[in-house]
């Protein structure tokens, strides 16, 4: 999988992930998936995301 896939993976997981718990431990977990947002819609006006610097750092091929 490219760096891209990747990163969409991860988002919609940890998305995924904090809608889950979200319904059923806490509401306080809908924060985390505000927090993706904020950083998805933030990387598209910068070009730089912080998992994709991870994902480059642990070897992921672009």
């Amino acid at each position: 999988m490219t760096i891209n896939q990747w990163l969409r993976f991860i988002a919609g997981g940890v998305v995924l992930l904090a809608v889950v718990l979200g319904a059923t431990v806490h509401p306080y977990y809908n924060y985390l998936t505000a927090f993706v947002a904020v950083n998805l819609i933030q990387s598209a006006f910068t070009g730089w995301c912080p998992m994709m610097t991870l994902l480059r750092r642990l070897g992921v091929q672009e």
